[in-house]
């Protein structure tokens, strides 16, 4: 198949890049800038930001795909951009849409895709719903669509914290390290379901101009559902450091770092444990095989063997909190 990727080097899209060429397919990949990737060298680049859509008309002239992959569409806005680029050009659309979109608090579980899609609490889940409803109302026979609702995937790289600095993960080492306290919100009982990226991208290219999946919603994620207690736990066992965790109610925690509002009370406080039947009948490749439990080890290593910056800022908005509930 000749595939188009809006992306498709980054956290998910690097894997679910590498499977499609490990399958013999013709992938191009649309970034900003003009540079191989590693790992992705049979890959065409064109060079274009998908936001220049005069530049985009004029690079993609007289080409046309089986599919067409937007790793980077994030609203209603985005959706109907990529429908009037890729209109005429491609028969499969797929969009990379949001697990964070279900309406909380979650009504009953394992959440399947009927479950109500109305997250209103984080901004980031509401244009994704959002974008998934202009997504089904273009209602175009001759451009059949596909919403994927991952959970939180992950990949080698990535350190996994209720609360941590996304500018600079290895802080959240550096304070293991150091003997400094971790928060975990509230009890830490919460459900979350962990996907890598390997994992995901196994069914992610079955799903590529496969009919079985025009015009629907399917979620795409692991088996792994850990409680945050327990993935904190695993990152302590992963440096070998006795675990120093302190649970903090959730509102003292807004009142030092209310950006996390969002993504807290409209996602990871709540228990996420997805029923992946509806893939699993379409993608033979399926798999959830990568434990993070046991996959931390090698992303700690990873960060060991570099040097990284630290985040003083939040380190001290952290420890600010700390003292304020001692």
């Amino acid at each position: 198949m000749r595939i188009l990727f809006i992306g498709g080097d980054g956290t998910i899209s690097y894997e679910c890049s590498k499977e499609a060429l490990r399958r013999g397919h013709d992938l191009t990949l649309l970034k900003r800038k003009d540079e191989p990737v590693k790992g992705l060298e049979k890959a065409k680049i064109i060079a274009s930001d998908i936001n220049d859509t005069n530049k985009v008309k004029e690079v993609l002239k007289g080409l046309t795909f089986d599919v067409v992959v937007d790793f980077i569409a994030f609203n209603k806005k985005d959706i109907l951009r990529d429908y009037d680029l890729f209109k005429g050009k491609t028969t499969h659309y797929v969009f990379i849409s949001s697990a964070s979109g279900y309406t909380k608090p979650i009504e009953k579980l394992p959440i399947d895709e009927t479950t109500s899609f109305n997250n209103t609490l984080w901004e980031y889940s509401n244009n994704k719903v959002l974008a998934e409803k202009t997504l089904f109302q273009l209602n175009d026979e001759t451009f059949n669509v596909t919403a994927l609702r991952p959970s939180h995937t992950y990949d080698d790289q990535k350190i996994i914290a209720q609360i941590k600095s996304d500018e600079a993960p290895y802080t959240i080492i550096q304070r293991i390290l150091n003997d400094q306290p971790i928060v975990i919100a509230n009890d830490g009982t919460s459900k979350w379901t962990l996907t890598h990226s390997i994992d995901f991208a196994k069914a992610f290219v079955d799903i590529l101009g496969n009919q079985k999946a025009y015009n629907e919603a399917f979620h795409l994620t692991s088996e792994f559902a850990y409680s945050w207690n327990e993935i904190i736990q695993a990152l302590y066992d992963a440096l070998e450091k006795d675990v120093n965790i302190k649970h903090i109610d959730i509102h003292d925690i807004l009142q030092y770092f209310p950006s996390l509002k969002g993504p807290l009370l409209g996602d990871k406080l709540n228990d996420l444990v997805l029923d992946n039947s509806k893939i699993k009948a379409i993608a033979p490749n399926y798999q959830s095989t990568i434990d993070y439990k046991k996959r931390i080890k090698k992303i700690v290593k990873n960060y060991l063997n570099k040097n990284y910056s630290i985040d003083k800022t939040f380190n001290e908005t952290l420890d600010e909190l700390l003292k304020s509930v001692n």
